[in-house]
């Protein structure tokens, strides 16, 4: 085993950082899982830190991928979220699906890492997406019983109600804002018991929009952002198909290595 303290991040767009938009960074994302990086080299430099999250995998793909990539980078720390994209999908197996997580998890767990879990986000004030609500519930009592079994930690995103603030979303209103991932970092080191020196930005104000506003603001975004999602998945695509892990390698992420 590597005497490096070694941080893994598995999943997909949540986890890789989409919505927190950052041209400097690989894959044009920074996100939580680097903002939690960050914090981990500044408290201590030997840490190090790779990512290997891809948008728009799905749990298959993701244990399939990144499991073994994973234990052998020979993690001292991993965190993983996967499941959301099928959690999407018309038809799903639930049950059959969480079975694997388990064995994905206890694969991870028996290699001595200690494992960070997520559960699903609470999408009840999403018109769209709450209709996944009663999925994402089951989901969750899955995940909540894996990491008791398997003696994990976990990051309640059900019960994170300052999520149901819109300003912690990007305009495409899938994915977290920059303000979103930086307290989901936050929320990340404390359920670690880590200390951080992250400050939380101040959220900008959104004016109440007239009915007729808010349905010329919906129709937009349903161009935008919402036929182009469900066209994808219609022709069997992803819009991470052409992407690699933004830190494959381990090492420090772009600004601790400025900082630190």
């Amino acid at each position: 085993m590597t005497n490096t303290s070694r941080y893994v991040a598995l999943g997909d767009s949540f986890t890789e950082g989409v919505g927190d938009w950052d041209p400097e960074s690989p894959n044009g994302v920074r996100g939580w899982a680097d903002r939690v990086a960050e914090q981990l080299v500044l408290a201590d430099p030997s840490w190090e830190y790779a990512n290997l999250a891809i948008r728009g995998k799905k749990m298959r793909q993701i244990l399939d991928e990144q499991i073994d990539a994973a234990l052998a980078l020979e993690p001292t720390l991993v965190t993983v979220y996967a499941g959301a994209n099928d959690i999407l999908r018309p038809r799903i197996d639930i049950d059959l699906l969480m079975s694997r997580y388990d064995d994905g998890i206890a694969r991870l767990r028996a290699s001595g890492a200690d494992v960070v879990l997520f559960t699903g986000f609470d999408a009840s004030g999403s018109a769209v997406f709450g209709r996944t609500r009663g999925r994402t519930a089951v989901y969750n009592e899955w995940v909540r019983e894996i990491a008791d079994g398997r003696g994990a930690t976990i990051v309640d995103y059900w019960r994170l109600r300052e999520f149901q603030d819109w300003g912690y979303w990007d305009v495409d209103r899938m994915h977290m804002s920059a303000a979103g991932h930086t307290l989901m970092a936050v929320r990340v080191l404390e359920a670690m018991k880590a200390s951080h020196r992250i400050d939380l930005p101040a959220l900008e104000a959104r004016p109440a929009l007239k009915r007729a506003e808010q349905l010329r603001a919906d129709a937009q975004w349903a161009r935008e952002y919402l036929s182009p999602w469900v066209g994808r998945r219609l022709r069997g695509v992803s819009s991470g198909d052409d992407l690699q892990p933004k830190y494959p390698v381990p090492g420090h992420p772009l600004r601790a290595s400025v900082t630190a």
